[in-house]
């Protein structure tokens, strides 16, 4: 008999992903959508009703959740911090508790944002103090927070913090890496004024990876479920490609055969008068995830985009 995985947000960039990535190895899969969900595959449940979670829950019965949905966007969570909250934060109490309850493994996906990023801290260990910048950190290490809590008695909680993702898109808004393709395409101009950050040090991650790793940790710690406790609780993932978003910008250029005449090199940092305050590095640690065997190696940075967009250069 196949184990059952339920991946939440599956319509969205990481979703999508995980998703295939357990169906490729043999689970039966069930994504959660809202919006763009499409039954039987992905099922409506809006995530912010605790009698919606609890219904999906009963409905799937499943082995292992992967909690993907989220408000990750740092500018929205700081304009209406009260709905973000809602996803980021007591969704993901409500699935943690169903999920406990049910004596089914729980992964919370969370962010590298939860740490400061001061120069000179990372790369950060799973087990550093976290001090997020923004709202959005702090939403995100909140989850962290209920999922630890809510499982504490029977240790079927994990937490994956991952850094900023990229991968096949629907469009290309829906990551801050892809995105910047189309402010390539709009420095094309050479008074487009394209202001583009080449401060914060950011280690951009394919979501394949990510999908692997989802896949890995549920089958490792399901393996040894009658000694989870003893297993790491927060686990850490990225690629070691380091660059700025300026630099990621040059690669695209340099892969589309473009000039960048309307782009504008910005190495002033955070405004400190901004509502949002990024950090500057907060590359993670991975030596929770090798320490269990687990294989951390990732796509190239260069070579993956060189494939997604040699069909578009001149």
């Amino acid at each position: 008999m196949s184990n059952t995985a339920l991946v939440t947000g599956a319509t969205g960039l990481l979703g999508r992903q995980v998703l295939a990535a357990f169906k490729r190895a043999g689970w039966l899969v069930v994504g959660q959508g809202l919006s763009r969900a499409t039954p039987p595959t992905i099922l409506r449940a809006n995530l912010e009703n605790p009698s919606e979670v609890e219904r999906l829950l009963n409905e799937t019965k499943p082995q292992v959740v992967v909690h993907c949905a989220a408000n990750r966007s740092p500018d929205q969570c700081d304009k209406d911090p009260e709905q973000a909250r809602k996803i980021n934060v007591e969704a993901t109490r409500a699935l943690a508790r169903g999920t406990s309850s049910r004596g089914i493994l729980f992964v919370y996906i969370s962010t590298d944002y939860v740490f400061p990023g001061r120069e000179g801290e990372a790369p950060y260990e799973a087990d550093a103090p976290t001090n997020p910048t923004n709202k959005y950190g702090e939403m995100k290490r909140d989850g962290e927070i209920v999922t630890l809590e809510e499982t504490r008695d029977n240790g079927l909680g994990v937490v994956l913090r991952v850094p900023v993702l990229y991968g096949s898109a629907k469009s290309n808004d829906e990551s801050a890496v892809n995105v910047l393709i189309d402010a390539v395409w709009k420095a094309q101009d050479p008074n487009a004024g394209v202001k583009m950050d080449d401060w914060a040090q950011r280690y951009p991650t394919n979501t394949e990876d990510v999908a692997r790793i989802c896949l890995h940790v549920a089958v490792k710690y399901l393996r040894e479920k009658g000694s989870i406790k003893s297993l790491p609780k927060i686990l850490q993932f990225t690629s070691e490609d380091r660059m700025t978003k300026y630099e990621m910008c040059e690669k695209f250029a340099e892969i589309l055969a473009l000039p960048l005449p309307g782009m504008i090199r910005n190495k002033q940092g955070n405004d400190p008068y901004g509502p949002v305050q990024r950090p500057y590095d907060t590359h993670l640690s991975t030596k929770e995830l090798k320490n269990l065997g687990i294989d951390v190696r990732t796509v190239d940075f260069d070579a993956w985009w060189r494939r997604e967009l040699g069909a578009f250069k001149k």
